[in-house]
């Protein structure tokens, strides 16, 4: 039987970029896959095609601090070496130190709002899009948490519509109560039905906004980002029906940490890792026949973003040659850096 690797049409992200009507780009997967990485790559591959991008990192743990190397606060800052990207790292949880300070009608409303289980963080979410709604970003890039809060995340939308609809009933229940009670303890109109109405009726307004822009595939795009093993599998599948079900639309995935044959490089483990991403590779490529399919190799160390990476040339060529005669050297100088520990031992002895 044939051991020979099948060759795939080599996918990119071209796709996106030339997209131009698209405002909101989410890149989500598993933990540990490299989410990161690739929508700090994408949103420099869209800083060369749009006027201003926006990378926003929802994940409590972030990382886009050390992928740029540059410190990233809750305001959009400018990163270092662009006119146009920005990067802001934000917690999609409403901070507690936020809410006590809050005085008023903004107390009360915090108050309500915690109430029910999972809006708070919907409404934070809900606050930060309508401030990134203000600023004039061509295209927003949302670096996202490991999948399962990416999809809360993503339920956020229609969390805060359930939400608010069951408040504003309870409004209407007990709204005359509230009245009674705000004239007995001489409160001021803040507190007033009229005053609690138009505040959730302005934020179920932006929701039911971002929620339509979501669901709008001229407007949105969600990649998803996995490495060739079966567990990623298995959550990129379930991501992707997800998505389905939220009617997001999604049609790239970028397979990271792919593994290439490397000559000179000799190793029975290599080859084994090798042939089980392969498998999985094959299962990729048959489950998603119609996604745009990005491999990413698997790097020793840290690289530029904005050098593209080149795979080890042919042998046959000067530039594979050298590749070669560098890899056998640093084999022979860990060899005999070996045989001396080696000596030294049998002289001590």
């Amino acid at each position: 039987m044939s051991t020979e690797v099948i060759e795939y049409p080599e996918g990119s992200v071209q796709n996106v970029l030339q997209q131009d009507s698209l405002k909101w780009v989410f890149v989500g997967g598993k933990g540990g896959v490299g989410k990161t990485t690739c929508s700090s790559i994408i949103s420099v591959l869209l800083a060369r095609v749009r006027p201003s991008v926006l990378i926003i990192s929802t994940d409590p743990a972030h990382n886009l601090s050390d992928a740029f190397q540059q410190r990233f606060t809750k305001q959009p800052t400018l990163v270092n070496g662009f006119t146009n990207l920005y990067a802001m790292e934000v917690d999609p949880n409403v901070e507690n130190e936020d809410i006590s300070n809050n005085e008023g009608m903004d107390s009360l409303f915090s108050e309500l709002a915690n109430a029910i289980p999972g809006i708070d963080e919907a409404m934070s979410f809900a606050e930060m899009l309508k401030l990134v709604q203000t600023m004039d970003y061509s295209v927003i890039v949302f670096d996202t948490a490991p999948t399962g809060h990416t999809l809360r995340l993503l339920q956020f939308p229609s969390t805060l519509e359930k939400g608010l609809n069951k408040m504003m009933s309870l409004k209407n229940r007990f709204g005359g109560l509230m009245s009674q009670m705000t004239r007995l303890f001489g409160m001021d109109d803040e507190f007033g039905e009229d005053a609690i109405l138009g505040r959730l009726e302005s934020m179920k307004d932006v929701i039911e906004r971002v929620n339509k822009q979501f669901k709008d595939p001229d407007l949105t795009t969600f990649i998803c980002v996995c490495i060739p093993e079966f567990l990623s599998l298995y959550e990129t599948e379930r991501l992707v029906q997800e998505l389905t079900k939220f009617e997001i639309d999604t049609h790239n995935i970028i397979i990271n940490q792919v593994l290439y044959p490397e000559e000179g490089v000799e190793s029975k483990l290599l080859k084994a890792r090798m042939r089980m991403q392969q498998k999985y590779l094959d299962q990729f490529y048959m489950l998603y026949d119609d996604f745009h399919i990005t491999k990413l190799p698997l790097l020793p160390g840290r690289d530029n973003f904005l050098i593209p990476y080149k795979p080890p040339t042919g042998k046959d060529s000067v530039e594979g040659l050298e590749l070669r005669v560098s890899t056998l050297k640093q084999q022979l100088e860990e060899a005999e850096a070996d045989l001396e520990k080696l000596k030294k031992g049998k002289q001590v002895a």
